[in-house]
């Protein structure tokens, strides 16, 4: 009895490779057998998405966004194409490889772009509301989005490729160590943000900048922005949250063989974040005037910045 409970549960776990689809729910790798139709529903929206990232991305010449929000949507792309895979084929091991991995890191991406946007936004505002400058947005949260990304990656690496649930094990443990690591940084990120929205509507600097302080005009391209970030934080957010529970109940947790909550709270979630940049895009939000703040000379003539002392 117990052998035979140890051997389901390394099935479960590590995947042998099988290509019939006639199986049963509970021997599938996943605990239930993929949707099919709502796989290739996220394969669709993920590869809209990431064809219009890398249209708009070449089209205002904003190079950043390539291996950022249009690396995220190929990553995507990936994943939910081994769910859909794993549709066909239950069993097969190397679909639920692929999908595992792909799903958890290619978010990752979509975060650095997150973060360079904010850095741009404090520069159109005025970095004397921010308590970090935009060039430490990049010098902080990029590396930190790298670590996580590699952590996630060698957590998949072990998980995907071990031999015994021991090992499948550990290597859940090294992926929610890093989805846990780039769940802090979305907090301080989101808080550092929040402090500079609040300090910016109520005009109450950090620091002096030059001989004054220097506030750029809240224009609603700004606002609409600002509002979309805030959005895609959010739902991402959320998306590490389920990610956390989830892995912490193992490989044969019920929140992992859930497929609904999967298809909602990670799958929907990423689609709205990708799909909010595509929309209120950057390079029509922020672009026209972004190099505003960066000459003061040019900034005190100009009516969209204002320069005034410090009390």
């Amino acid at each position: 009895m117990k052998v035979s409970l140890a051997n389901t549960l390394v099935r479960l776990a590590i995947r042998q490779d099988d290509s019939d689809s006639s199986v049963p729910d509970d021997d599938s790798q996943y605990g239930y057998v993929p949707d099919e139709s709502v796989a290739i529903l996220f394969v669709v929206l993920f590869g809209i998405s990431t064809a219009l990232h890398v249209g708009q991305a070449t089209y205002f010449r904003l190079w950043w966004l390539l291996p950022t929000a249009a690396l995220c949507g190929i990553g995507e792309v990936i994943g939910w194409s081994g769910r859909l895979w794993s549709s066909i084929s239950p069993l097969a091991s190397t679909p639920f490889t692929i999908q595992i991995s792909s799903t958890i890191i290619a978010p990752t991406p979509l975060l650095a772009a997150t973060f360079i946007i904010m850095a741009r936004i404090v520069q159109r505002l005025g970095t004397s509301y921010s308590r970090l400058t935009p060039k430490w947005y990049t010098i902080i949260f990029l590396p930190c989005d790298i670590i996580a990304l590699v952590v996630q990656g060698v957590g998949g690496g072990i998980a995907s490729s071990a031999d015994t649930l021991e090992g499948a094990n550990k290597g859940a443990k090294i992926m929610l160590g890093g989805i846990a690591f780039q769940f802090v940084v979305i907090i301080v990120f989101s808080a550092l943000a929040l402090d500079f929205t609040q300090r910016y509507l109520r005009d109450k600097p950090v620091r002096r900048d030059f001989d004054g302080i220097q506030r750029g005009a809240f224009t609603p391209r700004l606002k609409t922005m600002l509002v979309a970030l805030g959005f895609s934080t959010t739902v991402l957010f959320i998306r590490s949250v389920y990610r956390l529970i989830e892995l912490n109940g193992g490989w044969n947790g019920r929140i992992i063989h859930t497929e609904v909550y999967f298809n909602v709270l990670d799958g929907a979630m990423v689609v709205l974040a990708i799909f909010t940049l595509n929309f209120v895009h950057p390079g029509v939000f922020l672009k026209p005037t972004e190099e505003k703040l960066s000459n003061p000379e040019s900034s005190s003539s100009s009516s969209s910045v204002q320069m005034r002392p410090v009390s």
